[in-house]
């Protein structure tokens, strides 16, 4: 890892899992951070906790549920309000819901949460991210988008199954981030997305299916710590500073499924996503 002191980095579902851990280990490394939580407390904790163990003062802790395309639009307005630049920003937050559910504006959750968050956050914090010298941004995508292929007549997953719904999510980061890369080419910010590997996190303690596979393949699940670490690196590393659009797993780059390689799939679901959410792209 690079030292990142004088670096600001937002972080999105800092309270718990890999997010806590990525936040952890930049804490340590001096990084200014802005982490984001659902719950007050849990926020506030983490923020105490962060402080405690890690000596650094510079992390504030902000609220937004990001399955609300108007929660995540008034969180980019609060960071805007609070910074003038952004190094580097950290789509981390996450849902996989056992049965379908719907968020404040009627999208499915998971797709609302997974994607369209990463989305319109991203978008939305450009002018902070344009600011900086070299900035980068963090999706964490999943292997589980090698199984999936994008439905555009039911991207809402109205005919319903969490692992499918999951997978198509995190097909969404991986086309997400090969046409921001293209968008931002020749641009101070990169933009790089990642599978954490199979983490042992809250995830797995979800009832049905999701239950069962945590409970049957725990034993060779990952830690949070060891998830982080891509994440970290990618946020970090100066063997990357030039590096755009790319997967990586293990802190090294991989080639992602055929169907994440498909640009004519990433710009019409680039269209759909500024369509769904109101934020549209600013060259």
């Amino acid at each position: 890892m690079g030292t990142m002191t004088g670096k600001r980095v937002l972080v999105t579902g800092a309270t718990a899992g890999i997010g806590l851990e990525t936040a952890r280990a930049l804490a340590r490394e001096g990084a200014e951070l802005l982490l984001v939580g659902r719950n007050a407390e849990k926020t506030k904790a983490t923020v105490a906790a962060l402080e405690a163990s890690t000596g650094n003062k510079a992390i504030v802790g902000l609220l937004a549920d990001l399955s609300s395309v108007a929660e995540v639009k008034r969180l980019a307005a609060e960071v805007l309000a609070r910074v003038d630049r952004l190094d580097v920003l950290i789509n981390n937050a996450g849902a996989v819901n056992p049965k379908r559910e719907t968020t404040a504006d009627g999208f499915e959750s998971t797709f609302a949460t997974n994607h369209l968050a990463y989305f319109g956050l991203t978008l939305l914090l450009l002018p902070a991210l344009r600011r900086a010298p070299a900035a980068r941004v963090v999706s964490v995508a999943s292997e589980a988008h090698r199984r999936a292929k994008l439905d555009f007549a039911d991207l809402q997953s109205e005919r319903y199954s969490a692992f499918t719904a999951y997978g198509r999510s995190k097909l969404a980061n991986v086309l997400f981030t090969r046409e921001l890369a293209r968008r931002l080419e020749g641009s101070t910010v990169t933009a790089n997305c990642l599978h954490p590997g199979v983490v042992a996190s809250s995830f797995m303690s979800k009832p049905g299916l999701i239950g069962i596979f945590g409970k049957v393949f725990g034993v060779f699940m990952i830690s949070s710590e060891a998830g982080a670490k891509t994440s970290v690196y990618l946020a970090t590393s100066s063997e990357v500073e030039r590096v755009s659009g790319r997967y990586f797993d293990k802190c090294k780059v991989r080639e992602p499924s055929a169907a994440a390689q498909d640009d004519e799939a990433a710009r019409r679901l680039w269209a759909e996503s500024e369509r769904l959410t109101g934020v549209t792209w600013a060259p």
